[in-house]
């Protein structure tokens, strides 16, 4: 005679946890590497990434004599001016080296939620190759585009030589600088972002690349840095830049600070929003950040499906699911506009077997032999206005 289990304990519960959360990288982390003396450099180690989160955290990793008192240098005073910013970065990074930038940068490879990099006060072009690789800004560009084709995508910023002094001839003057045949700071792959603002002085300069790093990772993504504020920057009245200037560095792909006459007070602000690329399809730094933070989405939220989502027509229709709750809170949010989701193979699958063509089946075959399937995702983006031409008619 067959068992029959017993009655006893009469209820049993099978506890299933909770769907593991979505991993999530805010688009506003940022990264200072900078040089500092072998003394009175605080408590932390050589080319390892501290986060700091106050004054007190930046001086005590990177800015304390042994009695405690604060030292200033170009590292700490750079993260100062970073913490200025209203609104600030959601997290900052401080690396402090000794004189060679690569083992700093290299550092931060396995530090995945960082989105800007920039080197502190630093404005020496560096080469390209050297003897031990890049160096200077280079190197800056090269941490950058190697991060950013690895999947782990990230902006460098840099800053133009701030003595160079005023002439006739400055924008041509500071474009050839970064732009030489033995080294050349413009990012092909739209990499790179390039301020100018001029001291009076190499001592007076200020670290005005970790200013703006952190003023432009304190906004969304999708918010234009066109005439954002940038503070803890000063610019005298007889350096700041003519209109001229403000063109033709704006035309350059580099971003002047100016002060706005028809902005009350005085008060600095980006004069462009673009990246030092020669890429005219990726221009502006909205747009790279934008998609820098959809791809990061995507990946997270559907890193779930692979090894769960079957190839059929139910199981391609929860991916398709699945990829429309990760753009719709963007769509509600208005940073986009509006999007589609395509799967070919989803298609097909719904056309009844008996009519389905040849070719049909022979993508069906091949996606389930190699498990593989195709997506396209299509978003409509709509920028902030940069320039508004104001038709003024007069009539008597």
């Amino acid at each position: 005679m067959a068992s029959v289990a017993a009655a006893y304990p009469f209820i049993e519960v099978k506890i299933t946890p909770p769907a593991a959360p979505v991993a999530q990288r805010s688009p506003g982390v940022i990264a200072i590497v900078g040089k500092v003396p072998a003394q009175d450099n605080g408590t932390a180690a050589m080319n390892v990434p501290v986060r700091v989160e106050t004054l007190d955290d930046a001086k005590q990793a990177f800015a304390s004599a042994a009695d405690g008192t604060l030292v200033r240098n170009d590292l700490y005073n750079s993260l100062e001016l970073a913490m200025l910013q209203d609104p600030k970065p959601s997290k900052i990074y401080g690396v402090k080296v000794s004189d060679d930038y690569a083992e700093g940068l290299a550092s931060l490879e396995a530090v995945e939620d960082v989105t800007f990099v920039a080197l502190a006060r630093e404005w020496d072009l560096g080469d390209d190759d050297g003897a031990g690789g890049p160096t200077g800004l280079m190197a800056l560009k090269a941490h950058c585009e190697a991060m950013s084709a690895q999947g782990n995508r990230r902006i460098g910023v840099a800053m133009v030589d701030p003595t160079r002094p005023k002439s006739g001839t400055y924008v041509a003057d500071t474009v050839a600088a970064l732009t030489g045949a033995e080294a050349n700071l413009r990012s092909d792959v739209s990499r790179m972002i390039v301020v100018a603002a001029r001291a009076p002085n190499a001592d007076d300069a200020k670290d005005v690349a970790s200013a703006a790093m952190a003023a432009i990772a304190g906004f969304e993504p999708h918010i234009s840095t066109v005439l954002k504020p940038i503070r803890g920057i000063t610019i005298p009245k007889e350096l700041q830049f003519s209109p001229a200037e403000i063109k033709g560095l704006s035309e350059q792909n580099i971003l002047p600070i100016i002060d706005p006459d028809l902005i009350v007070g005085e008060s600095l602000h980006f004069a462009e929003g673009r990246l030092f690329t020669s890429d005219a399809r990726l221009l502006f730094i909205d747009i790279v950040r934008v998609l820098d933070d959809i791809e990061f989405r995507l990946r997270a939220g559907l890193i779930g499906q692979i090894g769960d989502a079957r190839i059929t027509k139910f199981g391609l229709t929860l991916l398709r699911l699945q990829t429309e709750g990760i753009l719709d809170p963007l769509r509600r949010r208005a940073v986009i506009d509006s999007y589609a989701v395509e799967i070919p193979l989803l298609d097909i699958l719904s056309i009844p077997e008996a009519a389905r063509s040849a070719g049909d089946v022979n993508l069906v075959t091949e996606a389930r032999a190699n498990r593989a399937v195709d997506m396209f995702v299509t978003i409509t983006y709509g920028p902030a206005v940069h320039r508004l031409r104001v038709n003024l008619v007069a009539k008597f």
